[in-house]
């Protein structure tokens, strides 16, 4: 009689994790809807659908309400599929911390709209962090799988992400009371060595009450997630995510027919599924997903993620950001600066929202120099205003933050501050909503307190529509007077930080490659409308540190300022980047407008 093998549950997490992953979250409902069709007839019927990084994804790039995409899944799947979602502990889906209110507002609002299970982790394993949203959760008849959020240190790192400090993690969990239907231990950089996980796993089902649903997720980054999940699997783990090909692999999820593989012949039942019918499914998926256009670091696994540990989800997302503003080249010295990063923020767990702290910092330590300009979020991280870190960050980081933030150290817990913010409150995102004529529904306001003025500007139908898609990208390069298609002539182009000169021909002409010698980059020409500082005698230029795009001006022509007085505030990598004057005087000239994409080096301002 054949062994009866041990059935493994599998999430799919192509429609949230896969898409984040590899397109930053901005694939539209019509393109992949008939996808989730697919997966629901190849027999799947645990899929990860919404939350984290793709709510806010489809009010900022997609023209698209996240809760009406949520109702058409539900509809697709039927009644009886587990949906699942993730959020960010007392920041739910927002980047920042949310009041209380705002918390079981989106714990009602997911229910309402069709979610089964919420996964709730706290970058910083702060379990003070999760015992509220989690008391949320269960109120509103959700089930709870709490997480342990996991990576490996960059080499030469110690004191904390080991199984035993994931062991304390654990403990507090138990020890907190907090409620849960199960435990997942989340690596959302796939940095964490397949020993690691093995010994973690084995800590994890010895110290859980039996019976307890245990999972695993991780990406394919750092190219061991299937050594991973084998590991854990033999560690005694019951459900692992997956994703589906063309959305799975490199930044995202081990595919669903490569774990298939790896197993057979071995005592795990991966959900039942069948080869030939996942096959099926991916086909179609791919034929939805044709005329995308997909990053090829979304597709790479890189040897140096261990090193500086980045998230599939939030790479791509950022790559694309980079890939906009015309600075993608600065990517391997932003990846190369997030070590020191991590080691001097107090080891948060790189994924939403401290990798983006991350990034954001190692980004303004290459772009102005290291620990010249701290980042928002880093900072309030360092002084403590999203909880306690692992471990202590770097004293003078700490000084620096606080003096350039103008805060001080705190302990206090992040909901009481948040409680206290009147712009986090529900009666104040009403009140918005009323003054730019817009319906105060519950959901409503929970995309505007959680989108601020993106949100009102999609509820408004002013939102962008951001999807890079081959035949939109070909429109734009027609328009802009060159071509995607039969292009011949000579090119510079730029592959890992270095230049090119490509000769490019038709047919089966040769071609010709010739590195070119790198070159000091060179701020963009003015518009025709600025008046150079060269003939403007007494005038100052006010120039853009970083490429971006003008959020706000704050002073206007003819305005007294003093040196150091925020003149206007750019928008690059999801920060607010303040715009100081060089010097005292008047501002003569503004020579941008809200909302224009400038870049490095740009004259914005001159001031007399």
């Amino acid at each position: 009689m054949a062994k009866k093998k041990k059935y493994i549950d599998v999430m799919d997490t192509t429609f949230r994790d896969g898409f984040q992953s590899v397109f930053g979250g901005r694939v539209l409902m019509e393109d992949f809807l008939p996808a989730v069709e697919a997966a629901k007839e190849a027999g799947i019927t645990h899929f990860e659908f919404g939350g984290g990084a793709r709510f806010q994804s489809l009010f900022f790039y997609l023209q698209e309400n996240a809760f009406e995409m949520m109702d058409k899944f539900r509809e697709t799947v039927g009644p009886e599929a587990n949906l699942q979602t993730l959020a960010r502990g007392i920041n739910t889906v927002m980047l920042d911390t949310g009041s209380r209110e705002m918390i079981d507002l989106h714990a009602k609002l997911f229910k309402k709209h069709g979610t089964t299970t919420i996964r709730n982790f706290d970058a910083l394993n702060d379990v003070d962090n999760l015992a509220y949203s989690a008391e949320c959760i269960k109120n509103h008849g959700l089930k709870h799988e709490v997480v342990v959020t996991i990576m490996d240190l960059p080499p030469g790192c110690h004191g904390a992400h080991d199984a035993p400090f994931y062991e304390k993690v654990l403990r507090r969990i138990l020890d907190s009371g907090l409620p849960f239907d199960s435990v997942c231990f989340k690596d959302a950089s796939g940095t964490s060595n397949p020993n690691k996980v093995y010994e973690t796993i084995k800590m994890a089902r010895k110290l859980l009450p039996e019976g307890t649903h245990l999972r695993l997720h991780t990406h394919e980054t750092a190219g061991v997630s299937v050594a991973c999940y084998l590991a854990a699997l033999e560690a005694g783990v019951d459900g692992i995510d997956m994703a589906a090909h063309p959305v799975s692999g490199g930044t995202s999820q081990p595919d669903i027919l490569t774990m298939l593989h790896a197993t057979k012949g071995g005592d795990y039942d991966l959900g039942g599924l069948e080869l030939e019918k996942i096959l099926e499914y991916e086909e179609v998926l791919a034929d939805c997903l044709k005329d995308y256009f997909i990053p090829p670091e979304a597709t790479q696994v890189s040897p140096l993620i261990p090193f500086s540990p980045m998230p599939g989800g939030a790479l791509t997302a950022n790559t694309q950001m980079m890939r906009d503003s015309g600075i993608l080249h600065k990517y391997p010295e932003v990846i190369r600066a997030m070590q020191e990063v991590v080691e001097k923020g107090g080891y948060g767990t790189s994924v939403t929202p401290v990798s983006q702290f991350y990034w954001q910092q190692a980004f303004n330590n290459v772009m102005f120099g290291p620990w010249k300009k701290i980042a928002p979020g880093y900072g309030r991280m360092v002084l403590g205003y999203f909880g306690k870190t692992p471990a202590e960050p770097d004293p003078e980081v700490v000084r620096i933050a606080a003096e350039q933030l103008k805060l001080e150290p705190t302990k206090e817990n992040p909901l009481d501050i948040a409680d206290r913010d009147e712009t986090k409150s529900i009666a104040y995102w009403r009140k918005v909503l009323e003054e730019e004529g817009l319906e105060a529904t519950e959901e409503n306001i929970f995309i505007a307190a959680s989108c601020d003025k993106k949100g009102i500007a999609f509820l408004k139908g002013e939102s962008p529509l951001m999807v890079r898609k081959k035949g939109l990208m070909e429109e734009e390069t027609k328009k802009e007077g060159g071509s995607m298609s039969k292009a011949t002539g000579v090119y510079t182009v730029v592959v890992d930080g270095q230049k090119f000169k490509v000769e490019v021909a038709e047919g089966d002409a040769d071609i010709v490659v010739q590195e070119v010698k790198q070159e000091t980059s060179k701020p963009a020409p003015a518009p025709e409308s600025e008046v150079p500082a060269e003939n403007a005698p007494g005038m100052t230029e006010v120039t853009a540190q970083v490429p971006g795009n003008v959020w706000k001006i704050v002073k206007n022509p003819g305005d007294s300022v003093e040196e150091g007085e925020v003149i206007m505030i750019l928008e690059a990598m999801k920060m607010e980047i303040d715009v100081p004057s060089p010097k005292a005087g008047t501002i003569a000239k503004i020579n941008v407008t809200t909302n224009q994409a400038v870049t490095e080096g740009q004259v914005l301002a001159l001031v007399e």
